[in-house]
């Protein structure tokens, strides 16, 4: 299973955003929605095509309301999810799985929200530590070359 976990802007409520709207709750309604932070939606899908598939068709809710969407794909990583972009990458064949680990940004989590990210480069195999404030643990998001340098 391929996960899709939407952060929502601060200043919306995510879950209400979505579901308020006939075209994004006709895209999620063969989902268990779960919120696995706050302010999120996640849905489990059957691949890493349908995770961007499902992407591609809220697009124009996660324009508004979306500040970051994250894909957790198991054959690539089971714990650290791939940015939008690096993920449609994936999918497409233009970046190999095995070099999806340099780029990261990494969110601390605090009381179940993610908060000030650090964008960090793996070197050697370790991933530095997330180190702008004390936090309940992070989340590790693979970035593509070009989200890397923005």
């Amino acid at each position: 299973m391929t996960r899709v976990c939407l952060l929502g802007e601060p200043d919306v409520t995510l879950q209400y955003e979505l579901l308020s709207r006939e075209t994004a709750r006709e895209a999620l309604a063969t989902y268990d929605i779960s919120t696995p932070f706050e302010n999120s939606v996640a849905v489990d899908t059957v691949s890493l095509g349908a995770a961007v598939s499902l992407c591609n068709d809220l697009d124009w809710y996660l324009v508004r309301f979306v500040d970051t969407a994250l894909v957790l794909e198991p054959s690539v990583s089971t714990d650290e999810w791939l940015s939008r972009d690096l993920a449609e990458r994936v999918r497409d064949g233009a970046v190999p799985p095995e070099e999806t680990d340099q780029r990261l940004l990494v969110y601390g989590i605090v009381d179940g929200r993610p908060v000030e990210p650090l964008y960090v480069r793996r070197t050697q195999g370790e991933r530095p530590t997330y180190d702008l404030r004390d936090v309940d643990e992070t989340l590790v998001v693979r970035v593509s070359a070009a989200e890397f340098g923005a």
